[in-house]
């Protein structure tokens, strides 16, 4: 009997076993990590700026100053004529945006989530 409990012992050394209080830290620290994932999953979603209409990128990476013309240049506009019509979408409140105005030198600063259409001829 004390050689199957010494074999006993030496079997669940080797196979990791942990008491009570560390199985439950393990599990904090895996809920945690699951948790951490998850966000970072949401967030990096949210971070994108989509493109609807004629380009050949329909999501853009948002980075801090991000302007309306530097996306819709990583966007690649695709429509033979400039576009006729910019829309920004920005927490469901639409803006209208001037192509010849925004080409003309008035650009519009970008925020994380932003869907622009852009409507060509």
């Amino acid at each position: 009997m004390r050689i199957y409990l010494g074999i006993l012992m030496l079997v669940l050394a080797a196979a990791g076993c942990v008491t009570k209080s560390q199985a439950e830290a393990q599990a904090r620290a895996a809920y945690m990590a699951g948790q951490q994932a998850a966000y970072q999953s949401i967030q990096g979603g949210m971070t994108d700026i989509t493109f609807l209409g004629s380009v050949k990128n329909h999501h853009v990476p948002w980075t801090t100053g991000l302007t309306l013309a530097q996306a819709l240049a990583t966007a690649s506009y695709t429509g033979a004529q400039d576009p006729q019509e910019i829309i920004l979408k920005r927490n469901s409140v639409e803006t209208l945006v001037d192509p010849k105005q925004l080409l003309n030198g008035r650009d519009v600063s970008l925020q994380p989530g932003d869907v622009i259409s852009v409507i060509g001829q």
